[in-house]
């Protein structure tokens, strides 16, 4: 569809700079840009494009400084980076929405399903299954017994949901991720021979949860594993058994939380993070890439990095020295040298 940017500015509260009747039809990156398309500009590392850009519309924050000549009509917003949010959102509802149950689908008798809900071909759901309105769920699906989803949902492609799991309102679940597997419970016996712990409890997410592709969330070994509501969690995360996530809190790639470990708030875990199991992480924390976390994070709204997790502060000026660490060694050796020889 075609917008001019006087209906752009419009729909997101915005003010115009320039031509409000150019026409645009599409989404660019800003140093990709191409006639004809709407751009935006969020980061200050790309402030050098918007110069040059051959979009004809860029969204641009109300604070935004130009020094020198621009071609683009500017929109200016109070966030560029919400307001392409929000146009994304826009014209991800003007899409076609699937409804209906595929021929090759396989559904239980006893599934319960809202309205104008879709389920893919070769889909399976098990018995005593509860499906709100407007849930999308993808090919190959496989959700198992007793298993709940709420309203506005979507399930894709290949994620296996075990069974008595509950999803929330307006979750996405991507591709290939697994909730509800079995905790890694296992204790030895007098031999030395590890003896599986049944895990009988389930995974509980709560509404406006995402879950990244091949993410795994394990089942709680008794009462439940929790994903608190608006949680953000990337491809390729590990979260193990009765594990709890508090609300608004975003988990980058590969990141791992071991058993019974509490995160707070509005934490940030970057990729790579490693969190022990039994512990408690304070509102706020936030883990650089790489972070280990052996022990109680306490202390709320602190930014932590390297291993074991220290303050950034500390773990950058431990950076530097630890670069200086060859020139002490050999200044540390010729120093004993030269003792040894006074002391001679």
């Amino acid at each position: 569809m075609k917008f001019t940017a006087a209906q752009i500015a419009q729909y997101l509260q915005g003010e115009v700079e320039g031509n409000p009747e150019v026409i645009v039809s599409d989404l660019s990156k800003i140093e990709e840009g191409v006639p004809g398309t709407l751009t935006f500009l969020s980061n200050p590392k790309y402030t050098h494009y918007i110069y040059t850009t051959k979009a004809d519309v860029v969204l641009v924050d109300k604070s935004f400084v130009a020094e020198s000549a621009i071609s683009a009509t500017l929109i200016r917003v109070e966030s560029a980076y919400q307001a392409l949010s929000k146009l994304l959102q826009l014209a991800e509802s003007m899409k076609p929405k699937k409804v209906g149950v595929a021929p090759t689908a396989i559904l239980d008798e006893s599934v319960k399903m809202g309205e104008d809900c879709f389920v893919g071909n070769y889909a399976v759901l098990g018995s005593g299954v509860r499906i709100g309105n407007r849930v999308k769920i993808y090919p190959h699906v496989h959700i198992d017994d007793n298993v709940s989803i709420d309203d506005d949902s979507i399930i894709y492609s290949h994620v296996t949901i075990y069974e008595n799991c509950v999803i929330g309102k307006r979750c996405v679940v991507q591709a290939g991720a697994v909730l509800g597997a079995d905790g890694f419970g296992f204790a030895p016996d007098e031999q030395g021979h590890y003896q599986k712990i049944p895990q009988i409890g389930n995974v509980v997410l709560e509404d406006d949860v995402e879950v990244g592709a091949n993410s795994t969330i394990d089942r709680a070994t008794m009462g439940s594993t929790i994903i608190r509501r608006g949680v953000k969690i990337d491809n390729l995360i590990q979260i193990a058994h009765n594990v709890e996530v508090g609300e608004d809190t975003a988990m980058a790639a590969q990141s791992g939380v071991a058993g019974s470990t509490k995160i707070g708030k509005r934490c940030i875990l970057a990729g790579q993070v490693g969190v022990a199991g039994h512990l408690h992480i304070a509102d706020g924390s936030v883990f650089g890439a790489q972070t280990g976390v052996p022990s109680n994070i306490k202390e709320p709204n602190q930014l932590w990095q390297g291993y074991p997790a220290m303050p950034v502060g500390t773990f950058r000026r431990l950076s530097v020295i630890q670069k200086q660490l060859p020139d002490m060694h050999k200044k540390v050796y010729e120093l004993e040298k030269r003792i040894k020889e006074l002391e001679k």
